[in-house]
């Protein structure tokens, strides 16, 4: 591929990637706005009308809502993503709080799932029809049925209440990331252990490698170095498709751990209609979503150049 043509596809799944995060915003600006009123949330039981009036006007929600959000639009354009409802700090100030261990909690969960997925995937594959091969499909159809905060809570009664092993919820030492990553990362290990054993069986029946066996190279090296690179092709094309999944799944592992994230935060602001809050936490979490399947279309030549050699 050309430099020229290369920064003209990059431009494109940039353009791409702002519409769709527009796109998720606004849905979810109307969507908030018609579902419920703040200023009632806000209000007690002895608030006048005059009171709940004064609130709205205070916050702009007495505005047409075509009014609002054209504000919305242009304050979100200066990164103006406004104030708390609840506490009165700018909303990017409550994200930016909690953004660290969402992240980190991400990072571990991803880690989790590509540690267990591909090696298993990759023995299942060379070991079609053996009892490793049994076991591994047993636990991947286990992982992918079984949901995630039926399995947390399930966690927590045989490691933190039967055998104390584990911390029930909460931030603070690694023990407390221990249940959540497993959590999080089990639907998405099982998803690339069955990519990868079917790849690698796939790969192995290939002429090439047949070529590679018979010139005498070792099995370890035929494995490694011939087909482990055809086999990340397509799991890393479903990295990006898991890497929203998980994103979307660290919502409620959060709050069935009482993990202080920005998942929880979202369950916070939308049961207390702060809107800003909200539209902050979804903006970032559908860019993060974005910006993942980003990454994985430029790392597509860098697993197999024949891809960008292919486009000219």
């Amino acid at each position: 591929m050309n430099s020229g043509n290369a920064w003209s596809e990059i431009a494109s799944r940039l353009l791409q990637g702002v519409f769709v995060v527009w796109a998720v915003v606004t849905i979810v600006f109307f969507v908030a706005r018609v579902t419920a009123d703040p200023a009632q949330y806000m209000a007690s039981d002895q608030t006048t009308a005059e009171e709940i009036e004064a609130i709205k006007e205070s916050f702009g929600l007495n505005e047409p809502l075509y009014q609002q959000y054209g504000v919305f639009i242009l304050d979100t354009a200066r990164l103006d993503m406004g104030r708390s409802f609840l506490t009165g700090r700018p909303a990017v100030e409550e994200i930016q709080l909690r953004a660290g261990k969402t992240l980190q909690l991400g990072t571990a969960a991803f880690a989790f799932s590509l540690a267990l997925g591909v090696p298993l995937g990759v023995v299942a594959g060379l070991n079609r029809g053996a009892l490793v091969d049994w076991v591994a499909r047993l636990l991947a159809a286990a992982g992918q049925a079984v949901p995630n905060f039926f399995l947390g809570l399930l966690m927590i009664f045989f490691f933190s209440v039967q055998l104390g092993w584990l911390p029930t919820g909460g931030a603070g030492s690694w023990k407390h990331l221990i249940m959540p990553t497993v959590v999080l990362g089990t639907l998405t290990s099982a998803v690339i252990m069955r990519l990868t054993r079917s790849a690698m069986i796939d790969v192995m029946s290939t002429d090439f490698i047949r070529t590679a066996r018979a010139k005498g190279v070792p099995e370890r090296m035929v494995i490694i170095r011939h087909a482990l690179r055809h086999v990340l092709l397509p799991v890393t094309t479903i990295l990006g498709i898991q890497a929203g999944r998980m994103i979307a799944g660290s919502v409620i592992v959060e709050v069935v751990f009482a993990w202080p994230g920005i998942g929880r935060l979202v369950i916070t602001s939308i049961q207390s209609s702060d809107y800003p809050v909200t539209q902050t936490a979804i903006l970032l979490i559908a860019g993060m979503i974005v910006l993942a399947n980003f990454v994985v279309d430029l790392s597509y030549r860098f697993i197999d150049p024949r891809i960008g050699a292919s486009v000219k």
